[in-house]
């Protein structure tokens, strides 16, 4: 079996998905089941959001409501969940604050690249060419890891400097799509990915409860119940993406996730 790819373009909004040039990204939407009209949680900034998918709670629940780590209600996330059922798993990401989204002990690899260097796509392309060889190697000694989180931080980044839909912002989602390539070529081109955000943007800016802040692309690939190309009719949100990247790989939810499985039939053998 291999790895199932989480992968997390910061700040990317769903029309910038569609007016980016994204062959990897639209052959997985082409081959699996999609939304672009997925909601994340205010407020819409990068911890508060990161951390209720892995924890399939709004922050409300969870108490992180800044970028500054402070959890005070939180349950067990994904990580610990998978790891309680005896699955390895991967980290590899360029903003340090993620550090906090699972507990110690967990994670069998985990790999922390700066995300402020130079050019704009260097700690993108790095972090990708640290997470490829890893998940080769993985393969190579036939123990895959079972699930591997992927941030790429450079698109909001992006987004903050020229502003969301400027030519460099959709540069930059391309930029993504073409790291996105480089992992599922790693993982032996078996597409099990699911690809997201954690918020959109405006102008240079989010944070709000702005449509264009709030609504984010949810894309899954390889899952053999997947009817290829169906778009998702039922809303979704990011709190379903903890419950089905556990669904999907044969472990229940934790009962207190608010989050439902996202197109998925049973269990995969």
């Amino acid at each position: 079996m291999t790895t199932l790819l989480l992968c997390l373009i910061d700040g990317m909004r769903p029309d910038g998905l569609q007016a980016a040039r994204t062959p990897v990204i639209d052959s997985l939407v082409a081959s699996g089941v999609s939304t672009m009209e997925a909601g994340t949680v205010m407020p819409s900034i990068t911890l508060p959001c990161i951390t209720s998918l892995f924890l399939s709670a709004p922050p409300s629940q969870h108490g992180v409501t800044t970028n500054t780590w402070s959890a005070q209600g939180a349950g067990p996330g994904l990580v610990e969940v998978l790891a309680q059922a005896g699955l390895t798993t991967a980290f590899f990401y360029n903003w340090e604050p993620l550090r906090d989204l699972s507990r110690p002990g967990a994670l069998q690899a985990s790999v922390f690249i700066k995300g402020d260097s130079a050019p704009e796509d260097y700690a993108d392309a790095k972090l990708t060419e640290e997470a490829a060889r890893y998940l080769q190697a993985a393969r190579r000694a036939r123990r895959p890891f079972d699930f591997a989180f992927v941030y790429l931080g450079n698109t909001d980044a992006v987004g903050h400097r020229h502003g969301w839909m400027s030519g460099p912002y959709l540069a930059a989602i391309e930029n993504a799509d073409a790291c996105i390539g480089t992992l599922l070529e790693a993982v032996d081109g078996e597409a099990r990915i699911i690809v997201t955000s954690d918020h959109g943007g405006h102008a240079t800016a989010h944070g709000s409860d702005a449509y264009e802040d709030m609504t984010i692309p949810i894309v899954l690939a390889g899952h053999k119940t997947f009817q290829a190309g169906r778009r998702l009719t039922k809303p979704a949100s990011i709190l379903d993406i903890a419950p089905t990247v556990a669904r999907w790989l044969g472990v229940a939810p934790d009962p207190a996730w608010l989050g439902e499985p996202i197109a998925l039939g049973p269990p995969e053998a």
